[in-house]
């Protein structure tokens, strides 16, 4: 049986191999780091770029935390027992070129013992998944980067990637807009063994969906990063940055377990972008690529 130490290792080793592979991309930035300690139990690692060549700003942390689960969350788990343990690496990639997306990866770990008397049995899950938002939607890039999701979801279950690809359809929708943040990707939660699926093989796609991050973002970086924009263009990507914001802070379980559960503030919020804006009363030009945009932030796209 994998223990959360282990899990907690290789998630690090994870992030230390994305990290390496964004600043060998960007060429300029190098990520900060800063090791702290949760009041409670626990703590982690956050990694932020900043300013660089093409990474505006980001983030790549990890955490392992432990403690007593705060009430409110306990009622939204639905779970009785009080222990917990959380590891995880979560990224979120800001570019300061408007035809570079934004990208947002998680994978993550959760248990909690069985209580004192054996009354409640553990629990335990994996979750995450890979989600991309452009500031403009080009299909051949949305295309690729479905069927990268895809071929890693294959390699352990057929019906993973229309599964996982409905579910972030679902969760990463901006409702009070009647938009999806963005082309969507994979998410899934509570994922556990069953009788067709092992620990162990549970937790090697969890790390594959964590390996599947590097290759694909650059990929999509270096398809774009070198095209010329206009300052109309960067307005366009200050506003898609703060639908990106709304969600973050309105809709995002991540960001709420954090907060409730006296997580590191700073790490939380880094995937909040350096600069948006939110103009009164927007309107996309007919016919615009901008348009074209906001036309394919809907739910049910078949992209592979």
């Amino acid at each position: 049986m994998i223990t959360k130490e282990q899990i907690a290792e290789d998630y690090k080793q994870i992030q230390d191999e994305i990290c390496a592979a964004l600043e060998a991309t960007d060429g300029k930035a190098t990520f900060e780091q800063e090791v702290w300690e949760r009041e409670g139990g626990g703590g982690g690692r956050t990694r932020v770029i900043q300013n660089g060549h093409i990474f505006e700003k980001g983030g790549v942390n990890f955490s392992a935390v432990h403690g007593q689960l705060p009430h409110t969350i306990k009622r939204a788990l639905n779970v009785e027992q009080d222990d917990f343990f959380a590891t995880g690496v979560s990224i979120v990639i800001h570019p300061n070129h408007p035809l570079v997306p934004i990208i947002h990866m998680n994978i993550r770990y959760f248990e909690m013992p069985s209580s004192f008397n054996n009354s409640t049995p553990p629990v335990r899950w994996f979750g995450g998944g890979i989600d991309l938002t452009p500031h403009y939607v080009f299909d051949a890039d949305a295309k690729y980067f479905h069927q990268q999701l895809k071929d890693t979801c294959d390699r352990f279950n057929q019906d993973f990637y229309q599964r996982f690809k409905t579910w972030a359809d679902n969760y990463f929708f901006i409702k009070h807009r009647d938009e999806t943040r963005g082309i969507g990707g994979i998410f899934y939660d509570r994922l556990t063994a069953t009788d067709d699926i092992t620990w162990e093989t549970v937790f090697e796609f969890s790390k594959a969906v964590g390996r599947t991050f590097a290759p694909t973002y650059i990929e999509l970086v270096n398809r774009n990063r070198d095209k010329p924009f206009t300052n109309d263009q960067q307005q366009w990507q200050y506003q898609r940055r703060s639908r990106y914001a709304e969600f973050n802070l309105v809709y995002d379980a991540g960001t709420k377990f954090g907060l409730e559960t006296n997580g590191r503030i700073e790490s939380i919020l880094m995937s909040l972008p350096p600069t948006a804006k939110w103009l009164y009363n927007y309107q996309a030009q007919p016919g615009s690529e901008e348009e074209k945009t906001l036309s394919l932030l809907k739910k049910g796209i078949n992209w592979v």
